[in-house]
């Protein structure tokens, strides 16, 4: 309904219903805005969201094993942490697919084996059988080793 009352044009969200919607957002994205243009006029390097932190030696060894760099010595002393984050997803995709390929060995190897332990007939069924014979022959025995005691 809102829609309707303002028309289809974008720019009249922008500039009347968000700022009588939301009136600190608005407020605060032009304080945000002004902010970054005068640094950004100052010093043309900055950039809004560039965070630098020190690797830690995991962080250092994270950004080897994605191929971001090629020894610890040529990873600088500050990183951005879009660096870092970039480095970690990528690790994170690479010990997904080995997880997979485990995954699959593992399935494999079961049903080699499964398929192996049908051919000697050692399947769940024949143990089960025989580990119930082997309880009934124990029942037996303490049974018959019951009955001789009293006499």
């Amino acid at each position: 309904m809102l829609g309707r009352l303002l028309g289809r044009g974008p720019w009249l969200w922008r500039r009347v219903a968000r700022p009588v919607l939301h009136p600190t957002r608005a407020a605060s994205d032009k304080v945000k805005g002004t902010q970054d243009a005068a640094l950004q006029t100052a010093n043309p390097d900055y950039k809004a969201f560039k965070i630098d932190r020190r690797p830690t030696n995991f962080d250092k060894k994270v950004l080897i094993w994605s191929g971001r760099f090629k020894k610890e010595e040529d990873i600088p002393k500050h990183i951005s942490s879009e660096v870092l984050d970039v480095a970690r997803n990528s690790v994170r995709i690479k010990i997904c697919y080995i997880m997979i390929a485990l995954t699959l060995l593992g399935c494999l190897a079961m049903v080699i084996t499964g398929k192996e332990a049908a051919k000697k007939d050692h399947t769940l069924l024949r143990m089960n059988i025989e580990k119930k014979a082997k309880w009934r022959a124990e029942v037996e025995k303490d049974e018959e080793a019951a009955i001789e005691k009293p006499q």
